[in-house]
């Protein structure tokens, strides 16, 4: 019988492999870096081109560059990130996927890494909640989603096992500070965020999660709303360190 129930599946399942196939032809799932595709539909680049990613390993390191960034504005207890940004690399083509082609496969990717480097390291291993960096409405209509809310529930996916907390708020719409310095960023800073439900976060340990760091103008402005908490420690974890 179970001879007979495979031979009558067998047309169903050249049927489903020719429609894969068909539509593969014009939707090509390939590795967004060399091309290959024999990928999983979670995957955005190859493992090949995963395992050669511009890695930090600031996780590793005491006063690392992520750290040395608040010195002397913010006390926080550790910082992170996970990748070098570069132009016109891997990186960038990865997030420019995650926030302007809302492929949330870049999402995953980006909390699988963060996962894998924090889970077991017992510098962020104490995390009573992680919080991501909110974004405006707006962007969130259009996106459709969150991006640094997607990372968080991909490490959450992937082991790190820690409450998110959402009730860090974006208050207004500021103009995008992707191309302004350090000065202009810290001085647009102030009154970007609100905080709800604060009671919370009094004596918690929060890991704040966000996909890019440049000056660190949003992190910190975010970790000053954060402190109206009286929180234990803040942590800071980014995807990626875009450096001058």
């Amino acid at each position: 019988m179970r001879w007979q129930a495979s031979i009558l599946l067998n047309p169903y399942q050249v049927i489903r492999e020719y429609l894969q196939g068909f539509v593969h032809l014009f939707y090509p799932h390939i590795c967004l870096q060399c091309g290959m595709d024999e990928l999983s539909k979670e995957q955005i680049i190859c493992d090949d081109c995963e395992a050669t990613l511009p890695y930090t390993h600031f996780d590793e390191m005491q006063n690392n560059p992520i750290e040395k960034i608040f010195w002397g504005r913010i006390h926080i207890q550790n910082a992170t990130t996970i990748l070098y940004f570069t132009k016109d690399s891997i990186v960038q083509k990865i997030i420019f996927e995650l926030k302007y082609n809302q492929n949330k496969n870049a999402g995953y990717l980006f909390g699988r890494l963060i996962a894998n480097a924090l889970v077991n390291n017992p510098n962020y291993g104490l995390v009573d909640y992680l919080i991501p960096i909110p974004i405006s409405k707006r962007k969130t209509k259009k996106r459709g989603f969150n991006q640094s809310m997607l990372i968080c529930e991909a490490m959450v996916d992937h082991g790190y096992k820690v409450p998110i907390f959402t009730g860090l708020i974006k208050s207004k719409n500021g103009i995008t500070q992707t191309r302004k310095n350090r000065i202009q960023r810290a001085s647009k800073a102030n009154s970007f965020f609100t905080l709800l439900h604060s009671n919370k976060l009094n004596g918690k340990r929060l890991l704040l999660i966000d996909d890019v760091i440049t000056t660190g103008a949003t992190l910190e402005n975010a970790c000053l709303c954060l402190l109206a908490s009286q929180p234990m420690s803040i942590q800071i974890a980014t995807v990626a360190y875009t450096y001058h």
